[in-house]
C-alpha cells in the first residue's frame, strides 16, 4: 500500500489517523445524541422496546439534514 501510496501523490493526500479516534467518527455523535434523547433514562421491558426506541431517535436524526450535517462539521473533516 505504501509503495501505491507514492505513486498517486499528484493527487492523492494521506493523512494518518489513530486507530480510534471518537472525535473524528461522526456516528458517535449520533449515537450520543440518541442516548441523550430517546435513550435518557429508558427502562424498557424487553429488547424490542430498546430496539424501537434506539430506531426512532436514529429516525429523528435522519430525517434532519442539518443536524446530521453538523455531526460532520463538529469532526473538523471535509469531504
Amino acid at each position: 500500500m505504501k509503495n501505491w501510496i507514492t505513486t498517486q501523490h499528484s493527487w492523492l493526500a494521506v493523512e494518518r489517523l489513530p486507530g480510534y479516534a471518537h472525535d473524528l467518527n461522526p456516528i458517535e455523535l449520533v449515537w450520543g445524541n440518541v442516548k441523550a434523547v430517546e435513550l435518557a433514562n429508558l427502562c424498557p421491558d424487553t429488547i424490542d422496546e430498546a430496539r424501537d426506541a434506539a430506531e426512532t431517535g436514529l429516525k429523528r436524526v435522519s430525517s434532519t439534514s442539518g443536524l446530521c450535517f453538523a455531526f460532520l462539521a463538529h469532526t473538523g473533516l471535509s469531504l
